[in-house]
């Protein structure tokens, strides 16, 4: 299977696609602002309020609503790492090490948190869920630094090996290499990627994360102005941990062999790729190439138009058959339908065809809109109960290739499939559908032969504001318009009078246009 990642930079945010054998798997937004709760993020908080029957504290990290803490995801060594936070905050000087911190009373499983937390007090916490519709974060006090091929925990002291990996003399080899090789003080996770790693590889790999850790104590020593607390600024809530962007995350969890490019449309992102893949994997270097040519990279590798036809609300599949996706506040619902076309004269078989034609297309959407929490589908009603067991079996076997956390419940006496699914972010929206070309949503129609003047006003006032040289968007369609004719046309009519250049762009829509300064 040939996957390749594509990398669109804007100036607000930087998307992600991934593609396998061609076709969209996954598609990622992250922002580029301070304010981007990522997965991983650790951050210095502030505890606002204590709810006994939750037995939870809400937090404030800095955003806009607070953050949810449980009292099960303070972890076992929640004292000692308070302790080591205490140390590093009053002695700025010195940096504390874990070993010269004392032990404390490890946390059980039973228990109240406001034993353990008052408002006001302070703590290190870790996004585990970013924030979703009027959600804040999810946090735990449980802190781990995350690499591709281990995960280093201060405190566990423990060396766990991944389950996914299956010889038994192969778990021993990296359990007693590993134990040889971590930082005192430390447990590691290893990862299923680390199978057959070299010691120098590891040892250098967990050199790395203790250096991360270090910067994180290093942040929470020097405070930082970040969050406003009764209209002044409080120093002593801030971001003290970064996890890499989103891209190197992808590529940290799934880079393989089987990566045959790598494409990024900006110097910088691809710069800093380029030596993140260096490090994790210097014969892939090749694979990682700047995107230079002036048309949108997505339009560029056809993943625009994946995004609109597989992004809306109505998703077509084989032979006719399309899926209805809704989202409610509590669930998502997937309605499948098998359009007029019959596959078999029993209608019997023609569900059951249509059902397990619906369930790949149902797994491939689950991915690509990253869709969490809890999933119903409403399939074509089936009689047979030896169908019902092959759809719920064919659904199973589908959803072991998700690397997200699952569970697929059989059908039910009304033919709905449950499946819960781990959410960690928001799932990917995207409105596909574009306003009406002639009136522009106000139900009033504009003579279309104006519109080429407005453009010529829009072209005007723009290069009086910013000079010539600017690159102007248009839909597909006007841009074709704009080229019509060997001479004369507006394309080199514009050009001549105004110095602008004409691209087409397959997000605009029909009557719409962009500027773009060429720097």
């Amino acid at each position: 299977m040939k996957s390749e990642l594509f990398v669109d930079v804007q100036p607000h945010e930087i998307a992600i696609a991934l593609t396998e054998d061609g076709r969209l798997q996954e598609v990622n937004r992250e922002k580029r602002d301070e304010d981007n709760f990522a997965v991983g993020n650790i951050y210095y908080g502030r505890v606002k309020k204590v709810m006994p029957a939750l037995n939870a504290v809400f937090v404030d990290v800095g955003y806009e609503k607070e953050a949810f803490l449980h009292y099960l995801d303070l972890g076992s060594e929640f004292l000692t790492l308070r302790e080591l936070t205490k140390k590093a905050v009053s002695d700025r000087r010195k940096m504390p090490s874990l070993t010269t911190i004392k032990r404390q009373p490890s946390v059980g499983k039973e228990g109240q948190i406001a034993d353990f937390l008052h408002v006001g007090d302070q703590l290190l916490v870790q996004v585990i869920k970013e924030p979703i519709n009027t959600k804040g974060p999810r946090l735990t006090a449980e802190l781990s630094i995350a690499g591709r091929n281990m995960v280093l925990i201060p405190y566990a002291d423990k060396v766990m090996v991944s389950s996914k990996i299956k010889r038994e003399s192969e778990k021993s080899r990296l359990k007693q290499l590993v134990q040889s090789v971590k930082p005192q003080g430390f447990g590691v996770i290893v990862r299923t990627l680390a199978e057959d790693k070299r010691v120098m590889e590891l040892d250098n790999e967990l050199k790395l994360l203790q250096k991360r850790w270090e910067e994180t104590i290093r942040n929470l020593q020097v405070p930082k102005q970040k969050a406003v607390v009764d209209g002044k600024k409080d120093t002593d809530v801030r971001l003290v941990g970064e996890e890499p962007g989103r891209t190197i995350g992808i590529l940290r969890d799934m880079l393989t062999p089987d990566f045959a490019g790598i494409h990024i449309n900006d110097p910088e992102m691809y710069e800093q790729v380029r030596q993140y893949v260096e490090l994790i994997a210097p014969s892939a270097v090749k694979i990682v190439k700047l995107y230079k040519k002036e048309q949108p990279i997505f339009d560029a590798f056809d993943i625009t138009r994946q995004m609109k036809t597989g992004l809306g609300r109505t998703v077509g599949f084989k032979n006719g058959g399309y899926l209805v996706i809704d989202k409610t506040e509590a669930l998502f619902a997937i309605d499948v339908n098998s359009g007029s076309k019959k596959l078999y004269e029993d209608q019997e078989e023609n569900a059951f065809q249509y059902n397990m034609l619906a369930a790949d297309e149902i797994v491939h959407q689950l991915r690509l809109r990253d869709i969490g929490g809890i999933i119903i589908v409403d399939f074509i009603d089936m009689d047979d109960k030896q169908h019902q067991d092959q759809l719920f079996e064919h659904m199973v076997a589908l959803m072991n290739n998700d690397r997200a956390k699952h569970n697929v419940l059989p059908l039910s006496k009304f033919g709905l499939m449950q499946i819960t699914r781990q959410r960690v972010r928001p799932a990917v929206e995207m409105n596909v559908m574009e306003v009406c070309p002639t009136c522009m949503g106000k139900g009033k129609i504009q003579p279309s032969i104006l519109f080429t003047d407005q453009v010529e006003e829009q072209i005007a006032q723009q290069t009086a504001e910013h000079g010539k040289g600017l690159i102007l968007y248009l839909h597909p369609f006007v841009y074709a318009y704009a080229c019509k004719g060997w001479v004369g046309n507006l394309k080199q009519k514009w050009f001549r009078r105004y110095g602008v250049h004409l691209r087409e762009d397959q997000n605009l829509g029909m009557l719409q246009t962009r500027f773009v300064q060429k720097s």
